[in-house]
């Protein structure tokens, strides 16, 4: 039986990485500090060990105590802690998550090896904040490209923006919670907003099929097959939630009149967000319908009491919207 070695494993994309090992038969350990409640506490095939990722003795004693097959870092967000694990699982199939922030040029699609990565600063690279991260995974990204040039089977998987059951950032959840509770939204611009989304379970999918067909090397997109507008999303989380849900479309200067802007609302992007997912189709991967994909997000997300209301405008404010544009 193969070993694997998920860095993270508890959370969002760390606890389907581990599922999707575990049930493809192999050997799963979580790497991780113990901080956030274990998913897997009961389940008697998956391991833990605690420690500090950013730590290279506890990455060597994770080393010594799983000798894992493969390694997928969920949770590597500096480039120096790829350069250290690429180092201290050098004997390992290692498996970085990215970002398909890590693309500096807007293009539609974003392709590997022909839309360039952004640039990172040595104090960008540095820095924990929302503006660096882009530029902290293209530079993770370039680490491991060169890793593979000293032998190192090492990959690079990059997804656009995550949802799905247990989703802590709530981005998505505040379009659920819209289309759930109310019958008139506000929806900015029309709603032709496009921000490419990816389902967890698939990027989990993408991550062991990048392991087991990957190249040394290389980087793998991966995104929902059908990338939705926002006014696309929204339709289908009504046919999802069964609802009767009536989008009011406002422009920039209409949402101006009560101090919000587009960009307030979760998922709103211009320009268009796009990843070619050919690369990683052509392994055998492929992506989970959207009916699916919602029936169980939207499932999770009634269950979990999350509602992702504070991601974006107030609905005071929203109510308020509406009635002005009503008049």
């Amino acid at each position: 039986m193969e070993t694997a070695l998920i860095i993270g494993g508890t959370r969002f994309i760390g606890r389907y990485t581990v599922e999707e090992f575990r049930d493809a038969g192999y050997d799963v350990t979580t790497f991780n500090r113990g901080r956030h409640d274990d998913p897997f506490a009961d389940d008697d095939s998956v391991s833990q060990v605690t420690g500090d990722r950013r730590e290279r003795d506890a990455l060597e004693r994770a080393h010594e105590t799983v000798d894992p097959d493969v390694v997928v870092d969920c949770v590597a967000y500096f480039p120096a802690d790829v350069r250290t694990a690429t180092d201290v699982f050098a004997d390992s199939t290692y498996v970085y998550v990215s970002s398909g922030a890590a693309y500096g040029v807007d293009r539609t699609p974003k392709r590997e090896g022909e839309t360039p990565l952004t640039d990172c600063s040595p104090e960008q690279a540095m820095t924990d904040s929302t503006e660096t991260y882009g530029p902290r995974k293209a530079e993770g990204d370039r680490v491991v490209f060169a890793a593979a040039e000293a032998g190192v089977r090492a990959m690079s998987v990059r997804p656009t923006v995550v949802y799905g059951p247990h989703d802590y950032t709530e981005r998505f959840a505040y379009w659920i919670d819209r289309v759930d509770s109310y019958d008139r939204i506000v929806v900015p611009q029309d709603g032709l907003s496009l921000w490419q989304m990816v389902y967890v379970e698939d990027v989990a999918s993408a991550l062991r099929t990048v392991a087991e067909e990957g190249t040394a090397g290389e980087a793998y997109n991966v995104g929902d097959e059908h990338a939705p507008t926002l006014a696309e999303w929204i339709d289908l989380l009504v046919e999802t939630c069964a609802t009767d849900v009536e989008t009011v479309g406002a422009s920039a200067r209409e949402l101006a009149t009560e101090g919000i802007e587009p960009t307030d609302f979760p998922i709103y992007r211009r320009p268009p967000h796009l990843l070619s997912t050919a690369k990683l189709r052509g392994l055998g991967w492929s992506a989970t319908d959207h009916a699916t994909a919602l029936d169980r997000t939207v499932a999770e997300h009634r269950a979990s009491g999350r509602t992702g209301r504070d991601h974006g405008p107030d609905r005071t404010v929203e109510r308020s919207l509406i009635e002005r544009l009503d008049e």
